[in-house]
């Protein structure tokens, strides 16, 4: 039986401008970062309180994972903000919100009440975007 999901991953257009935003933007930590060529690294970060979770920034290159068309077409998905999606979550969504902005996230929502909480959204460096959720506590 599978009993958790440790890795996920993110399809990221650089991946060193997108480990600065997800570790001095988003305040995530590196978990592991190894060289893999000259093409990338296996690099994986995670919220700081979120030990079972490692998220891997993968960089779309021709050669690494992808081939010539497939690596084009997923790079221009990705710029389109049409393939990337995640929910993250705060306690304080008007604190982080701000926060964020400070540091320069791109929202494209503010936070408003939503279905699942209060609610506001975000892109990442590469254009992939994410839900950013305070649940409202019953």
């Amino acid at each position: 039986m599978i009993s958790k999901l440790s890795h996920s991953s993110i399809f990221v257009l650089d991946q060193k401008r997108a480990r600065d935003f997800y570790v001095n933007k988003l305040g995530f930590n590196v978990v592991m970062d190894v060289s893999v060529g000259d093409k990338g690294s296996w690099l994986t970060v995670r919220p700081q309180n979120q030990k079972e979770l490692e998220i891997t920034l993968i960089p779309i290159n021709t050669g690494l994972m992808f081939v010539g068309e497939i690596a084009s077409q997923l790079t221009q998905l990705v710029e389109k903000g049409a393939f990337g999606f995640g929910i993250f979550e705060c306690t304080d969504i008007y604190a982080t919100y701000t926060e964020l902005k400070q540091k320069g996230v791109e929202f494209i929502k503010e936070p408003k009440p939503g279905v699942s909480g209060i609610e506001a959204m975000f892109k990442d460096d590469s254009g992939n975007w994410f839900s950013l959720v305070q649940k409202i506590k019953e």
